[in-house]
C-alpha cells in the first residue's frame, strides 16, 4: 500500500491493522461500577460494598487484626466485567495496615506499612447479577459465593 492510499484510509477513520471487513477483537472488561451505573443492580452493589466494609470492621479485632497490625482497613472491593456478557473476571479486596513505634527519647514515630490484595475466590463465569443476588443482605461476607461452597470469609482467611 502506498503512502496515498494509506492517508486516504486513515483520513476515513479506517484501520489498517486488520484486513476491511474482519471484526478487531477490544478488550470488553470495565469496572463493576462503570457496569452497573446505568442498571438498576447498582444501588446493590453500593450496598454490598458498604456491608462487606462493616462486616469486616466487626471481626477484625477479633480475627484479622490481631498480632503486628491491629489497624487492619479494607480499602475497597473492586471486580472487573465483561461489559457485553456481565461475566466477573476478577474481584479483589485491597486492605492497609500500619504498625507505628514511638521513640520515648526523641519522640520520632517510626512507621511500619502493609498491603494485601485479597482475590475472592468465585467460580469461573460467575455473573455480576448472581452475585449480587448471592451477597444481597446484611452479611455478604459469610454468604456462598456463587457456583461455590465457599465464602469471602474463608478467602481472607488465605490472604491476611
Amino acid at each position: 500500500m502506498n503512502i496515498r492510499s494509506w492517508w486516504v484510509l486513515s483520513t476515513l477513520g479506517l484501520s489498517l491493522s486488520a484486513p476491511l471487513g474482519v471484526a478487531q477483537t477490544r478488550s470488553s472488561h470495565v469496572d463493576a461500577t462503570t457496569y452497573l451505573s446505568s442498571r438498576p443492580e447498582y444501588p446493590a452493589w453500593l450496598e454490598l460494598r458498604s456491608n462487606l466494609k462493616e462486616n469486616f470492621d466487626d471481626i477484625c479485632g477479633d480475627t484479622f487484626c490481631e498480632g503486628d497490625y491491629s489497624n487492619i482497613e479494607s480499602l475497597r472491593f473492586r471486580c472487573s466485567v465483561n461489559s457485553k456478557t456481565g461475566v466477573i473476571g476478577q474481584c479483589v479486596w485491597v486492605f492497609a495496615a500500619s504498625n507505628e513505634e514511638i521513640n520515648p527519647t526523641t519522640g520520632a514515630i517510626t512507621v511500619e506499612t502493609q498491603t494485601w490484595t485479597c482475590q475472592s475466590p468465585l467460580a469461573s463465569g460467575t455473573t455480576m447479577a448472581s452475585l449480587l443476588t448471592a451477597l444481597s443482605g446484611p452479611s455478604p461476607l459469610y454468604a456462598t459465593l456463587p457456583g461455590t461452597s465457599t465464602t469471602l470469609y474463608a478467602g481472607l482467611g488465605d490472604c491476611l
